[in-house]
């Protein structure tokens, strides 16, 4: 069981496909804190956009990035914690999220990172997802890498949810995280 006081505010992030959502959701369960999905809170008209193969541009993402900072700033000044899945794909979309709060060093980012060929043969195999595999190469071409003064922690997606879940714990009680 975690042993941490004050519940930390976590973001997985990466390219669709890599796990964010069942890593997130088991972390969270884990921690006793909310779980957010971050593509719940895209309009329909980006979510359209995507389910029609059109990546979306950073003027679409804009307002719904706003709306996920605002809900990771709840999450930190209640003390409740939480944990949001969001691809945050450019050091601008995790400036963002951080926020203007003051509360940057308070949320904590894990990307879930793997081979392009791993990702594209689980989106494959999902059932009802609107994002097409076919906009996955987009997303690669998106991704922003994260500098190591952005102080986000990598794990490496080829294990199980589970053993990538129980990882992450364990990163958190060892203040990796």
């Amino acid at each position: 069981m975690h042993k941490q006081k004050i519940s930390p505010v976590l973001v997985f992030m990466g390219v669709s496909g890599c796990g964010k959502s069942t890593c997130g959701q088991l972390v969270a369960r884990q921690l006793g804190v909310e779980y957010a999905e971050g593509d719940a809170f895209h309009p329909a008209e980006n979510v359209e956009k995507m389910r029609s193969g059109t990546a979306l541009t950073d003027a679409d993402r804009a307002p719904w990035l706003m709306e996920l900072s605002s809900l990771l700033a709840r999450w930190v000044e209640s003390g409740d914690g939480g944990v949001l899945s969001c691809s945050a794909l450019k050091r601008k979309y995790r400036d963002v999220l951080r926020g203007d709060y003051g509360i940057g060093g308070d949320i904590r980012f894990i990307h879930l990172a793997g081979p392009f060929e791993v990702i594209e043969r689980r989106m494959a195999q999902r059932e009802n997802h609107y994002m097409p595999p076919g906009l996955l190469a987009s997303q690669f071409a998106t991704l922003e890498e994260p500098d190591g003064d952005e102080k986000i922690v990598h794990i490496d997606i080829t294990s199980t949810p589970e053993v990538l879940a129980t990882e992450v714990l364990v990163r958190l009680d060892e203040d990796e995280l």
